[in-house]
């Protein structure tokens, strides 16, 4: 007669509630590994997804995702004749807060050149990339758009015209691509109102400064702010250019800073990244003791609930084998169980997550051994006490 089961059916709502409440636990920490790798998979998309061997950014800069870097847009027109360098294409990144599909939502701008220039969608699942020079847009899923509608974005409207899906920034926003003067323009256009307030300010400005109206009109032009900057270059290299070589000579002869991919991973893990990285790595640490805490606790309350049956098994003579049996079966199957339920709930909490979820297999494996161990360790608890217990305490002593 195999114990454990019996004392199971004689408590099955105990035991379902009992598993039902880890399984709960387990999830939030499965979903917690999933929101640890998530962040840092949405933090390097676009590194690890835009085809280039190089970024060229701002001298002394650690852009252009940690730090702002701006660049004249004929940069990349240098960089491409420097040696080693098979293409050199200008790219615009920046975040935006926009009405788009009916309400605020954030997003991060891409600006590329859309005729062959290095930088532009991946992940399309519908429509396609830009064609036209002005006015066209791809946007990624989440902001809730399709082919064929039209948004405004400063003073003019957007036909979409593909969808992304997965395309993020480092902070999970999804990512909206544009041409490049589109991009530039979005960016720098003012309202006109604002406008007309900007230049009455600068011409008082000149003409207290001793300029007469005609002059301070002249001058008006060279206070504007450019709007033709850029953020990086990315750089494809020749076959067989030795990327460190290249990087160099235009650290060199140009005066910019070059990275490559690798090390504008390094650079986002390092940087922006870190401190979430590390808080939500502590969160996790955290949820796994607790969780193993708790299945102890609840394995150590199981056993003393029938300390006095087991105080009768040994009065019969039945051997320490059998309590640990029972003991052992019991806390396997709870944390099994649980595990197998945590493993379902987090499927069905996956989907609708509003960040990234990003599960390896390795991770979860690991993570179901670390539950499994807290299991035997709890069981070896439960034992411990159950086997110390006096035979005559089933006769009330």
């Amino acid at each position: 007669m195999d114990l454990a089961i019996k004392d199971i059916r004689r408590h099955v709502g105990k035991f379902v509630a009992t598993i039902a409440g880890v399984a709960m636990l387990l999830a939030i920490v499965l979903v917690m590994n999933g929101i640890y790798q998530g962040n840092i998979a949405d933090g390097v998309w676009l590194i690890e997804h835009t085809a280039t061997d190089l970024w060229v950014v701002e001298r002394g800069r650690g852009g252009p995702f940690n730090e702002s870097s701006r660049m004249p847009l004929d940069s990349h027109k240098s960089v491409a004749a420097t040696p080693g360098v098979a293409k050199a294409s200008p790219l615009v990144i920046y975040a935006a807060q926009r009405e788009l599909g009916g309400r605020s939502q954030q997003f991060t701008v891409i600006g590329y050149d859309v005729f062959g220039g290095l930088g532009g969608p991946g992940r399309l699942v519908r429509g396609r990339t830009i064609e036209a020079p002005r006015y066209e847009l791809v946007a990624d899923r989440k902001l809730g758009l399709e082919p064929g509608d039209r948004v405004s974005l400063g003073t003019h409207r957007y036909t979409v015209v593909g969808v992304t899906q997965g395309a993020v920034d480092s902070g999970g926003n999804p990512l909206l691509y544009l041409s490049l003067p589109d991009a530039q323009q979005v960016q720098f256009q003012q309202d006109n109102r604002a406008l007309v307030a900007a230049r009455a300010a600068s011409l008082e400005r000149l003409q207290r400064a001793g300029y007469t109206p005609e002059q301070a009109s002249r001058l008006l032009p060279l206070l504007a702010t450019p709007s033709d900057t850029i953020n990086t270059v990315l750089v494809r290299l020749a076959p067989g250019a030795d990327a460190a070589a290249v990087a160099q000579h235009i650290r060199d002869w140009l005066y910019f800073n070059v990275y490559t991919s690798a090390e504008e991973r390094a650079l986002m893990l390092e940087g922006r990244l870190a401190r979430m990285s590390a808080v939500l790595g502590l969160f996790r640490a955290l949820l796994v003791v607790v969780s193993i805490v708790i299945i102890a606790l609840i394995i150590y309350v199981l056993t003393i609930e029938k300390i006095r049956s087991i105080a009768t098994l040994k009065l019969i003579g039945a051997p320490n084998r059998v309590i640990v049996r029972l003991i052992m079966e019991q806390s396997m199957a709870l944390t099994l169980a649980s595990f197998a339920a945590a493993y379902g709930l987090r499927a069905l909490i996956a989907p609708g997550f509003p960040r990234s979820l990003s599960f390896l297999a390795e991770e979860t494996t690991i993570t179901f051994a670390v539950m499994l161990a807290g299991g035997v360790v709890a069981s070896g608890m439960a034992i411990w006490h159950a086997l110390r217990t006096p035979p005559q305490l089933a006769l009330g002593g």
